[in-house]
């Protein structure tokens, strides 16, 4: 009869010793207090801003989860200390140039320490290494660069409010250029005219590579005007005489010029002195008179019997001198 209440009460007392080890387990589950027994290393990375970042949260590498933040306190003016407690066993996966830096855990997420990089250049870490951080934009520094760029947008649309009304109101070049037919048929010959200068510059210029295409052809006056330096030499020199040419004349016609000024000279009594030139006329005309009387006797004198006979002669010879030519 004693046995049954002592039997009772060991059930009961096993039935609570159970549940005081469930909820024991549940509350290591929910707590994350089962990290405390794992075998863990320290790091240390010094950070400018930590963005909030709190003891506790975790640390990630290559997407899994490998330990917790651990103290973090202000180490000088412009560095906060943050420890890291890292699970041993990712210890040999983590370089001593691996970096770290914070990141979120999703969109709008607690805050993490990501570890990434590293290469096989470099030992794995020891106990107390310090890891170099990256320096990311935080979401302030996000949201001020989307503030700066909106008030730029906010500008160049104000400008462009400006320009499309004076466009609309017919001011400025553009303006006027839009509603003005005149305007725009102006540009339009200038346009068209640009064109045709822009073909015969085309056509001058292929006729200049005619032109320098037959300066390397033989046999081309071009050719040896610029490569026979005789035909060079005989141009210069027919230019070089014809200068003199044009010199002498020159000269000629200046001394027949002072010649003819001054009345003291033979061209210039001729010129200026009426009784010289009625004379030298009239000379002339006796000159002429007499030329004509002496012709007429030296055809009486060929018809003179006494002669008549000589003239025929000399006629014949000449005839037949002509023949035999």
């Amino acid at each position: 009869m004693n046995e049954s209440p002592n039997k009772r009460a060991i059930i009961v007392g096993l039935f609570i010793f159970l549940g005081l080890v469930f909820l024991l387990l549940g509350i290591l589950m929910v707590g994350n207090l089962h990290e405390t027994f794992k075998n863990k290393m320290q790091l240390v990375s010094l950070f400018d801003n930590v963005n909030g970042l709190q003891k506790g949260d975790n640390v990630w590498f290559s997407g899994v989860k490998i330990g917790t933040v651990g103290d973090i306190s202000i180490h000088d003016k412009t560095h906060v200390l943050v420890s890291l407690k890292v699970e041993k066993k990712a210890q040999n996966y983590i370089s001593k140039d691996a970096k770290v830096k914070i990141s979120t855990d999703g969109l709008i997420g607690n805050k993490v320490i990501v570890i990434y990089g590293g290469t096989t250049h470099y030992d794995a870490v020891q106990e107390g290494d310090t890891l170099a951080v990256e320096h990311s934009l935080s979401t302030e520094n996000i949201l001020n660069t989307l503030q700066k760029n909106n008030e730029n947008i906010l500008a160049i649309t104000t400008d462009f409010k400006a320009i499309s009304k004076k466009l609309t109101t017919k001011e400025g070049s553009i303006g006027k250029l839009l509603h003005d037919d005149a305007l725009y048929n102006h540009i339009n010959l200038a346009s068209v005219s640009l064109t045709n200068a822009a073909v015969k510059a085309k056509e001058l210029l292929s006729s200049l590579n005619d032109f320098s295409q037959k300066l390397h052809k033989k046999g081309t006056l071009a050719n040896e005007l610029a490569t026979d330096t005789l035909v060079f030499n005989s141009i210069k020199n027919s230019a070089l005489q014809l200068h003199q040419m044009t010199q002498t004349a020159n000269s000629l016609v200046n001394s027949l010029k002072e010649a003819g000024n001054n009345p003291k000279t033979t061209i210039g009594i001729l010129l200026h002195d009426e009784e010289t030139g009625a004379s030298l006329k009239k000379t002339i005309q006796n000159l002429e008179s007499s030329s004509q009387k002496l012709n007429e006797d030296l055809e009486a004198v060929r018809h003179n019997f006494l002669l008549k006979g000589y003239f025929k002669k000399k006629d014949k010879e000449a005839l037949k001198n002509a023949a035999e030519k």
